[in-house]
């Protein structure tokens, strides 16, 4: 309950402030005197009480305020002192910081939930958290110690965690609010802060949100939200995201990735807004406000925008998180000021609370230098996190970017690309003289608690980091209320209105791409006695790995998907056999790449058998059927040139529910939806010579590749259309 007071004398401020625990210098006096001044000043503008809940500790009333006493001495503290400035509560705070304390703050580290053990796993708080201790036998951690949780906040002192499990909110509340019980009864009870990749995208095929297990509304992926074009409908999926973060007490975004897609087989493209600067720039301007506001308070969720200087500028689309992938290549005069820097200029200007920097390295051999906005060579080759031109020098003094540095996963261990001659402690210290503040992937807080210990980062520079990731805590008003209500959190998850509004983005994100003699829509008068075949081509399901209650084969998806059909789309007559089809619809689904392993060549991007679509199976189905519809996700530039000669009508798609698909076909929904991509013409378009340079330049989007070639690069099909950037077709009236 808010309670409104009247001003008060500075004299009472000041004695106020003057309760603080006792300082051990002059300087620490110095400080504390200062803190007594800014008491006084932010006394006299903010007199309303601020919400507060505290379950482990007391809570101190001073003039009629009431304030959580978290460091357990009975007296009002700075840094527990609502009315001050969150950076001055935090550099309160640092000061009262021991060096095993700092160092747990230096990294965010995955924790799974007590729902996750398995059987004989020891958990507490009943269940709730887990508390195993085991070495990682595999993954991006393997030969890491997970803790247990209980560890991990007292012993280790880390108070921020990425939770990966898809569970309820309820479940995930409950977690989240446990974690902050045990935080609060830790010595200085600094609450924890609970980050999540995106959980608002579909990722697999399926046919609608009834269908979808999942416990978040899912739109299509991001690909397909650029294909949309529609910045009204971005913003309503980040509300959405922020709603149902917000309702799980998860109050930390690691999204979006804002890298500009300019190299064809770059596999994670399927996470980024396509290609062109100026839409992902207008886009991520939408997404930072509906989830953060104005400014970061109680009820926003903080975003780390990813990844620093951009990760689409890949060496012939090999990834860091492999050695094969570690260079960011800028072979072309001006790319990146004018492709992948906007983007993050964007978010700077909308106030993201803070940036991923990516694990590659700049490299002159393969750039070209002066790179603007650089005035010469890179000064150093080693990955963008531990680079303090890219880091301060560009991000911080020319972009402006005032919020905090979190590094991606890995970079201090396996991924510690240009670092690999440095042991742990001087990685760490040159992160953090770089200018990162929070490093993931690791729970090593020894490694940083001896770079703090023995000097090899100054104790400025050591504040300074600390302040910044310390900062967004009291913004976010964690030190006051990190609970959420947890009954009645499921229900803010997947409303009516939710889901109304990420089918319309399903919708939006379907483009046709071909549309022979008006194949498309096929309308009931079109379709009547006609019969349909319906099938999925793509990697076989492994039974393993199938949830509950999901096909164990592809076989039976696809089974299952032709019964769906049939109830959705009662117009259509299905069958379950091609040959005694008239029209089939394809859904083609391929699949190249991985995201940590480089493959034996460059990544196949054709849509054949070794992409696991079967063109020979298809081949018999086009030979079989008066009409074929084949509909190909893109969760990159797949080349469709084995494909779209057999089509009476192409359409595509970006992790877009089946169901929505169909309706577009069927002409039950507009056909809207613009590539955000262009498609590549053919193999030779991306063509590698024997000395790895790419025919189409690695760090320039598809829509300005021909600029610097010599053959086409966007597809041409048999009707004429180009598949570039922004093009799609629309239905004629029939």
């Amino acid at each position: 309950m808010k309670k409104s007071l009247l001003l008060v004398s500075a004299c009472a401020m000041l004695l106020a402030a003057c309760q603080a625990s006792p300082l051990k210098s002059d300087e620490q006096a110095s400080s504390q005197a200062s803190d007594q001044l800014k008491v006084e000043t932010a006394y006299k503008s903010e007199t309303d009480q601020r919400d507060l809940e505290a379950r482990s500790v007391e809570t101190i009333r001073v003039d009629g305020l009431d304030f959580k006493d978290l460091n357990k001495d009975g007296e009002l503290t700075p840094y527990e002192d609502w009315r001050l400035k969150p950076e001055e509560r935090a550099e309160n705070l640092v000061s009262l910081m021991s060096p095993a304390e700092k160092a747990g703050q230096m990294v965010i580290y995955d924790l799974p939930m007590g729902i996750s053990a398995k059987e004989g796993e020891e958990t507490s708080h009943d269940g709730v958290l887990l508390e195993v201790e085991k070495v990682h036998e595999e993954g991006p951690f393997k030969g890491q110690t997970q803790y247990p949780t209980s560890v991990m906040i007292n012993d280790k002192h880390i108070h921020h965690f990425i939770v990966r499990e898809d569970e309820s909110a309820e479940d995930i509340a409950t977690w989240v609010n446990t974690l902050q019980e045990v935080a609060e009864e830790t010595p200085l009870g600094i609450p924890v802060i609970v980050a999540s990749n995106s959980r608002n995208e579909n990722d697999k095929a399926k046919f609608n949100a009834e269908s979808d297990s999942h416990h978040f509304t899912r739109f299509p992926g991001t690909l397909g939200l650029a294909a949309g074009d529609n910045l009204d409908r971005v913003e309503e999926f980040a509300q959405i995201g922020h709603q149902e973060f917000l309702a799980s007490n998860i109050r930390k975004g690691y999204m979006y990735m804002v890298d500009t897609a300019t190299d064809p087989r770059w596999y994670r493209t399927y996470g980024t807004f396509g290609e062109n600067p100026d839409q992902i720039s207008d886009y991520i301007q939408k997404i930072i406000p509906a989830y953060q506001g104005e400014a970061l308070n109680e009820n926003s969720v903080a975003l780390t925008t990813k990844h620093f200087p951009g990760g689409g500028a890949r060496e012939n689309g090999f990834d860091p998180h492999y050695e094969e992938g570690k260079f960011n290549i800028y072979a072309t005069e001006g790319s990146l000021e004018t492709y992948h820097l906007p983007p993050f200029q964007a978010a700077i200007d909308a106030g993201t609370s803070s940036i991923m920097p990516y694990y590659a390295i700049p490299s002159n051999e393969k750039s070209y230098t002066p790179q603007a906005p650089f005035k010469g060579d890179f000064e150093e080759e080693i990955a963008f996190a531990y680079n303090h031109q890219f880091i301060q020098e560009l991000l911080r003094d020319q972009m402006g970017f005032k919020g905090y540095i979190n590094t991606d996963t890995g970079v201090l261990d396996e991924m510690a690309w240009g670092a690999e001659d440095l042991d742990k402690v001087d990685r760490a210290a040159k992160m953090l003289q770089a200018g990162s503040s929070v490093v993931s992937g690791t729970n090593e807080v020894e490694v940083f608690q001896e770079a703090i210990e023995s000097g090899k980062v100054d104790e400025n520079t050591v504040n300074q980091r600390l302040v910044e990731s310390l900062t967004e805590l009291f913004q976010l008003g964690l030190f006051e209320d990190p609970y959420v209500e947890v009954e009645g959190a499921n229900g803010k998850l997947r409303t009516p209105e939710s889901l109304e509004t990420a089918q319309e983005a399903h919708h939006d994100s379907v483009v046709v791409l071909k549309n022979t003699d008006q194949t498309l829509p096929l309308k009931e008068n079109q379709v009547k006695g006609k019969k349909v075949y319906v099938e999925v081509l793509t990697k076989e399901i492994d039974p393993e790995k199938a949830k509950e209650g999901e096909a164990k084969s592809l076989e039976e998806y696809n089974a299952d998907l032709r019964q769906k059909v049939g109830e959705s789309f009662p117009g259509l007559d299905i069958v379950n056999d091609y040959r005694e089809a008239d029209i089939a619809l394809i859904f083609a689904e391929p699949v190249s790449g991985s995201y940590f392993e480089a493959t034996d060549d460059y990544l196949d991007l054709q849509v054949h058998k070794e992409t696991e679509v079967d063109i020979d199976h298809l081949k018999d189905i086009r030979d079989q059927v008066d009409q074929l519809v084949v509909n190909v996700n893109f969760d990159m530039p797949f080349i469709v040139d084995q494909v779209e000669p057999l089509a009476d009508a192409l359409t595509a798609s970006f992790d877009t529910y089946l169901e929505a698909i169909l309706d577009v076909q069927t002409g039950r929904a507009e056909a809207k939806g613009k590539l955000p991509l262009t498609l590549p013409a053919n193999n030779a378009a991306v063509e590698v010579d024997d000395n790895g340079v790419s025919v189409s330049p690695n760090d320039v989007p598809g829509y300005d590749k021909e600029k610097h070639m010599d053959i086409p690069y966007a597809y041409k099909d048999s009707q004429g259309n180009v598949y570039e950037y922004g093009y799609g077709l629309t239905y004629e009236e029939k």
